[in-house]
């Protein structure tokens, strides 16, 4: 099926070139979102007088994307969730989510927008792609966790599995100094006592 596009989409072409494309394709996504129009004569003709108008409006919204973007790329925005203690979630995070935590924090950002390969299932921080104008695109990163001091670790650079670390690495270095303890209070010598199978000390 051939269509005459409206604007430029991505891996097709650019607005006002004719191209073939696969009927759903086309009657799912193109056409009802005013990218394209089916590439009939008078379609042709019509976008031929438009075209200047066309170009305009692009070339308008292009600039209002390219002032969202200098604001937006690079931004980090946290998305709160429950997981295991192995970072993997109870549920996932989408594009709606991401789309959410960037308009929260004050940005204009459609969940159409985002580009999301694949849900987010874990714990981190994730970069994803936000598509603001067809010639427009920035990165943003949603860092993924637990809690908001959870964030601020990650957002140091830290992972899940390296907090978890420390954590039990403080757990086993307090009980090592309880022992310590312990130890040193059982003897006022230098050298702490030994202990005999039958539980006698002896020097």
């Amino acid at each position: 099926m051939q269509v005459i596009l409206l604007e430029r989409v991505a891996k097709l072409g650019q607005m006002g070139d004719v191209v073939d494309v696969k009927p759903g394709f086309a009657r799912n996504f193109l056409l009802p979102q005013g990218k394209a129009k089916t590439a009939s004569e008078s379609n042709i003709a019509a976008f031929e007088a438009q075209k200047a108008q066309l170009e305009a409006r692009n070339l308008e919204t292009k600039k209002e994307a390219e002032a969202l973007a200098e604001k937006l790329d690079g931004q980090q925005f946290i998305v709160i969730r429950s997981a295991s203690d192995a970072g993997a979630l109870y549920g996932s995070v989408t594009p709606r989510d991401a789309a959410e935590a960037a308009t929260e924090a004050g940005f204009s950002v459609d969940k159409k927008q985002v580009a999301l390969i694949a849900p987010i299932k874990e714990l981190g921080l994730h970069s994803v792609a936000v598509k603001l104008h067809p010639e427009v695109e920035v990165e943003i990163k949603l860092n993924v966790a637990r809690s908001e001091e959870e964030a601020e670790l990650q957002a140091s650079g830290k992972s899940i599995q390296e907090l978890a670390a420390e954590e039990e690495a403080a757990a086993e270095f307090e009980i090592s100094e309880l022992f310590d303890d312990i130890g040193s209070a059982a003897s006022d010598d230098d050298e702490a006592p030994v202990a005999d199978a039958a539980g006698e000390e002896t020097n």
